[in-house]
């Protein structure tokens, strides 16, 4: 079987006369040889790409031509818009998210504190031992590139800077509690809640950050709850801090800081299971009532699960999963750290 790859991000304008182009180079090798695998990274950024890859494929079908189409892209949202509006009944979806873990450490060697820093972009990996470069390649290699290239694509932004603050704010929050109404505090010119929920959405779409919601066990309740923001991958937290003099050392001997990374950390391994189990949007939430509150909710097919993360040395008092489980008496209580199931352990798992 032949294969022919190629990625729409190359330098020079793309359109639909390119995308056919190589679909014909396809059919020429399938020609030769039976069969040909064609591979179209960065799909998303070429205009109307959906109706073209639809068009072809018909014609494939009806000449029975054995080209087999891989569409690749770094925006999940605009990925899943486009098949799911024009190639209906024409696709299977496989979502990868950032690396997790294990994989950091078969490849890398990485500890899991170390994880927990430098989070699951394998491209920035072999930098941590110089932590200013590691930072200044996340966030202009990483985080500008993705805002730019793919968030600004998504909708219509009136305010690219006021994205960029909110984006900035959600990771140095990541693990709190925010109302929208506490965001535009933080934030000048930041308009209404409304574009500020409009713009975590989008942030939440190109996998960067998303806002958690409430658990109250009804759903009209939880979306009117104020948000728990949450980063996709621990390295943009981490870059962000290194930026101010704050690098894994520091951090890890400032405990309350270091507590918010770990607990953001399994936030954002929780949201990369549900993505490998074939969910797009996050079935995570938090709990919070009169005080009391719980790290993380979910729902893994009838069970209930609540999460309580510990980071410290001292396991400290858990009544927030005690008042979860007097309100929910299905619900399963979990601890991960000290005095619980290891991190070590969960993080582990498959």
């Amino acid at each position: 079987m032949a294969q022919h790859s190629v990625s729409a991000d190359n330098p020079g304008l793309q359109g639909a006369s390119w995308l056919s182009t190589q679909w014909e180079t396809a059919r020429s090798l399938a020609t030769q040889v039976g069969a040909c695998v064609l591979v179209l990274d960065e799909v998303q950024k070429i205009p109307r790409w959906t109706e073209e890859v639809k068009r072809l494929w018909d014609e494939d079908t009806a000449e029975k031509r054995d080209v087999r189409v891989v569409v690749l892209g770094s925006a999940p949202l605009l990925i899943a818009r486009g098949l799911t509006e024009s190639l209906a009944g024409r696709f299977e979806m496989t979502r990868l998210g950032h690396w997790r873990y294990n994989e950091m450490r078969e490849a890398f060697g990485f500890s899991l504190e170390q994880y927990i820093f430098y989070g699951g972009y394998p491209g920035a990996a072999p930098l941590i031992d110089d932590e200013s470069r590691w930072a200044a390649y996340v966030r202009d290699a990483l985080i500008e590139t993705t805002i730019s290239k793919d968030v600004l694509l998504m909708a219509p932004v009136q305010k690219p800077a006021l994205l960029r603050r909110l984006f900035d704010l959600a990771c140095r929050y990541s693990g709190q509690m925010l109302s929208y109404q506490k965001m535009m505090g933080q934030l000048t010119d930041a308009g209404n809640t409304t574009t500020l929920a409009h713009y975590l959405e989008l942030l939440e779409g190109a996998g960067m950050v998303c806002g958690l919601q409430k658990y109250s066990g009804q759903a009209i309740r939880q979306r009117a709850s104020s948000p728990k923001l949450q980063v996709f991958n621990t390295a943009l937290m981490g870059a962000i801090a290194a930026s101010e003099g704050f690098g894994y050392e520091r951090m890890r001997a400032t405990p309350e800081l270091w507590g918010r990374m770990v607990e953001s950390a399994v936030g954002a391994e929780l949201l990369a299971r549900n993505l490998n189990h074939g969910s797009s949007q996050p079935l995570i939430h938090y709990w919070h009532e009169a005080g009391r509150e719980v790290d993380f909710v979910l729902r893994q097919g009838a069970d209930l699960f609540a999460l309580e993360v510990k980071s410290g040395m001292h396991q400290g008092n858990v009544s927030g999963l005690d008042a979860f489980t007097a309100a929910f008496p299905s619900a399963r209580p979990q601890v991960l750290g000290t005095g619980g199931l290891s991190l070590e352990t969960w993080f582990s798992a498959a």
